[in-house]
């Protein structure tokens, strides 16, 4: 009776949202139905939607068309092809997914846990906390413009992002999920149901929702975080102004045959996508991690790792792939200090041939510094969602 008078009182004052709080929290589970907002009909920032629902990269990079064979179009760049052509539902049900726990087997546990918005889409630790807090082996890294990456995690073993997210959602060391876990938690979540129908409108309604799906959806997102309008784009699209003196003369230091940065960090994306031997130290007196010598089983990438994007560097301390330094000031001092200067005793690594010893002054070292902080762009940060269908907290 005093609970008909409750929800009663709640109809005539409009609170609908109380409504639903009432009936959620008086013994229902997390996954019963709850309203939540349909799925955007439009595309992310970066991105224009076509005649066919697909949402297509448009940046300062692909404005114009590029030359083809017949000597028709324009400007060239080093822009490599990007994962596009997802809907907007597709990439919208992929942002619930990405922060949603229900993903992980305690619920704890969401992709932004490790590639946190707040943080340049990393989690700012040296390496990576997993499932109980386990302390992993290596740090995360930032997912801005991944979509255009061809080889993932530091040791490139992944081809894709589907390939790439099935490790962290099933190791036991991180998320800690199965197949079988996974899928019946989503399936059991009614709201799940419903957005799966909505972003695939082909797809069987009864059918259960599919591993493949979850992951093309997640990879949709994915691809949808971009970073390419920071200043230092502008500068090189024509506003001289974008950069001060002390920008320009990093820029001028990050690009000489002295320095060399610009040679493995190669503009737009600020990574050439292969892989080095530079050297670095491991933390904690850690032995050396083999890096792209297990996966390529080529002994000459021992200690090898990706060359990563310095897009948005500032934001994502501390660095390297053990986040050996703590800042770029730091990072940018280690590669001055001499060639294999920091190998551990015993290892023979074949360093790459860009890593010498330039003998940088402090002054050009500090307008290295300056420069790489013009590469922060996060116009386009994702979105934190509201609420999750799932009806869990989200984990950051």
């Amino acid at each position: 009776m005093i609970l008909s008078r409750v929800i009663l009182k709640l109809i005539i004052s409009g609170s609908i949202i109380g409504i639903l709080a009432l009936v959620f929290f008086s013994g229902q589970k997390s996954t019963a139905y709850y309203p939540v907002p349909l799925l955007k009909s439009t595309c992310p920032p970066g991105f224009k939607l076509n005649a066919n629902n697909e949402c297509i990269a448009k940046n300062l990079y692909n404005q114009y068309a590029v030359t083809n064979k017949a000597g028709v179009g324009g400007l060239k760049s080093a822009l490599p092809e990007i994962r596009d052509g997802f809907s907007p539902q597709e990439i919208d049900l992929g942002r619930y997914l990405f922060f949603d726990p229900a993903l992980s087997a305690d619920q704890t546990i969401s992709c932004a846990t490790c590639h946190d918005p707040t943080k340049g889409l990393g989690d700012g630790l040296a390496t990576s906390r997993g499932k109980d807090g386990l302390r992993l082996k290596r740090a995360a890294p930032s997912l801005y413009n991944v979509g255009y990456l061809k080889k993932l995690f530091w040791d490139g073993r992944a081809s894709t992002l589907e390939e790439q997210m099935l490790e962290p959602l099933f190791s036991m060391q991180e998320m800690g999920n199965t197949p079988e876990n996974l899928l019946k938690t989503i399936n059991d979540i009614e709201n799940y149901r419903k957005l799966f129908t909505e972003a695939y409108p082909n797809r069987n309604k009864a059918a259960p929702i599919a591993l493949e799906e979850i992951t093309n959806a997640i990879t949709a997102f994915q691809s949808s975080l971009i970073s390419l309008n920071s200043k230092y784009d502008q500068y090189a699209h024509g506003y001289d102004e974008a950069l001060n003196k002390n920008e320009i003369e990093g820029l001028n230091v990050f690009r000489s045959f002295v320095a060399r940065c610009a040679e493995c960090h190669t503009p737009p994306l600020f990574t050439n996508q292969q892989f080095a031997v530079i050297g670095t130290p491991e933390t904690d007196g850690l032995p050396l991690d083999p890096g792209a010598e297990i996966p390529f089983k080529d002994k000459s990438l021992r200690g090898a790792f990706k060359v990563p994007s310095l897009r948005n560097i500032a934001q994502t301390p501390p660095y390297m792939h053990s986040g050996r330094f703590k800042t770029l000031r730091e990072t940018v001092q280690f590669y001055t200090d001499g060639r294999g200067h920091a190998i551990p005793e015993g290892e023979n690594l074949l360093i790459h041939w860009h890593i010498w010893e330039p003998n940088l002054t402090d002054y050009e070292l500090d307008r290295l510094v300056d420069f790489l902080k013009t590469l922060t762009d996060e116009s386009f940060k994702p979105k934190v969602p509201e609420a999750l269908p799932s009806g869990l907290k989200i984990s950051t």
